[in-house]
């Protein structure tokens, strides 16, 4: 479909600027681009229930502890699948986590 060349194409020229998602809060963006956006019809209704048995609905968890040759793989997985995933045992003290989300929050 059209909008998924158009959503396909300014994601490529979003990777091509090598900014990151930093480059576009240093810009001073007021709204979120909407190649970030899911369509409405992807996206969970309030009527939606999740498994709690089912893996599928599980949110990805990327452990760094390790060295997992599949990790990038696994990375680009959960980002393409659930568009998030928990990173764990990643060495960023819980105080300076703290610090930061009391920062976010004001």
């Amino acid at each position: 479909p059209l909008i998924d060349d158009q959503r396909r194409k300014e994601l490529e020229e979003f990777d091509n600027t090598k900014l990151g998602v930093k480059g576009l809060v240093d810009s001073g963006i007021t709204r979120i681009p909407r190649i970030f956006l899911h369509p409405p019809e992807s996206l969970m209704t309030g009527s939606d229930e999740l498994d709690p048995t089912s893996q599928t609905d599980l949110i990805p968890v990327i452990d760094l502890s390790g060295s997992e040759p599949d990790l990038v793989d696994r990375v680009r997985e959960a980002s393409a699948k659930f568009g998030f995933f928990q990173v764990v045992n990643h060495g960023v003290p819980a105080s300076l986590l703290d610090r930061l989300i009391a920062a976010v929050k004001g």
